[in-house]
């Protein structure tokens, strides 16, 4: 079979089309014969060496895909070859076929196309992780969304809509706006490109605080990080939480004397060593995040989709930041 592999670390210009033996499904695994990957920015950053999880080369990156059961292994019930199916598997999913246990597995819902399968959980579980159980986010809260036309930013629009919050959506520029206020945002703001000097911050806090109103934002969404995040501290409320998402920005130095004035919490959120942690936790707020599905409140925003072997552009694109929604490869009809 092949992969789309990391042999040492640099860009995806560094990934190399290679041949891979056949993965063999063991106790308690499933083979599954990939047909859709969806790119995250995880992915950018294990290629280079810099994300928390360094797996050993050769390595695929990819960490959400869907496809369809090819075998499964001793002690598998659940599942049968031909069963459409959708994981996350932290790495290894720009490959053909891979092994995963049969415990990660959820099915893909008659109608719905590999592409969307692959767009789900990473994005979705990771958010309403953070919503309900580190943000706390209740019916009538304020919630700010930065980097908000992203993957995850347009899942926490769509789960704090669906969840009974205000949503104002902070993003880069009109056409990004433009599909938050598609996904169901109740505000948006454009923020110019960081760094910022004094003044700059300064008003984008302003800028913040102005759409939050008196009492602020109950909730701060930030998988950007970077010069957006102190100003977006700023514009939180009393007792509000911030919830630290990711950092393509880069890593923020906040200034604490703000979470005493605040009294504010500034949580991190790390979805999978909590799933790790609390599987059944996960699955319940999974069974959630289908139901939602199901129902039209959420739908993963497949804007475009890149031919197996050009996968590398893909993580190309979510470098530069451009992406809108979920880009996904198509590894297989």
């Amino acid at each position: 079979m092949r992969g789309l592999l990391s042999k040492a670390p640099g860009g995806p210009d560094t990934l190399v089309m290679d041949e891979l033996p056949d993965p063999v499904a063991g106790p308690g695994q499933v083979v599954v014969a990939v047909k859709a990957c969806s790119i995250n920015y995880p992915d950018v950053l294990i290629i280079e060496d810099k994300y928390q999880m360094k797996p050993p080369r050769p390595f695929a990156p990819g960490s959400e895909i869907s496809g369809v059961v090819d075998s499964v292994g001793e002690g598998v019930t659940d599942f049968a070859p031909g069963d459409r199916v959708l994981c996350t598997t932290g790495a290894g999913g720009l490959v053909e076929k891979i092994a995963v246990p049969a415990s990660s597995l959820y099915p893909l819902p008659e109608g719905r196309s590999f592409e969307e399968g692959a767009s789900l959980l990473l994005t979705y579980a990771t958010t309403i992780h953070a919503l309900l159980d580190r943000g706390h986010l209740k019916e009538g809260h304020n919630l700010l969304v930065l980097g908000a036309a992203g993957g995850v930013g347009l899942a926490a629009i769509e789960l704090g809509k669906a969840f009974g919050a205000r949503v104002v959506a902070a993003v880069s520029n009109e056409e990004k706006a433009q599909a938050c206020r598609d996904a169901g945002a109740d505000e948006t703001i454009v923020y110019g490109r960081a760094p910022f000097d004094k003044d700059q911050s300064r008003a984008l806090a302003e800028e913040f605080k102005a759409q939050a109103g008196k009492a602020g934002y109950d909730v701060i969404y930030d998988p950007v990080g970077g010069d957006y995040a102190e100003p977006a501290l700023r514009s939180i409320g009393w007792e509000g939480r911030y919830l630290v998402v990711g950092f393509p920005a880069g890593i923020p130095r906040l200034p604490l004397n703000l979470t005493l004035l605040k009294s504010c919490d500034v949580c991190g959120v790390f979805w999978g060593a909590f799933a790790a942690r609390d599987p059944q936790a996960n699955r319940a707020h999974v069974d959630r995040l289908f139901r939602l599905w199901k129902d039209g409140r959420i739908a993963p925003r497949v804007t475009e989709v890149f031919p197996f072997d050009q996968g590398g552009a893909a993580i190309a694109k979510m470098a530069s930041r451009g992406a809108i929604g979920k880009l996904v490869v198509k590894v297989a009809d």
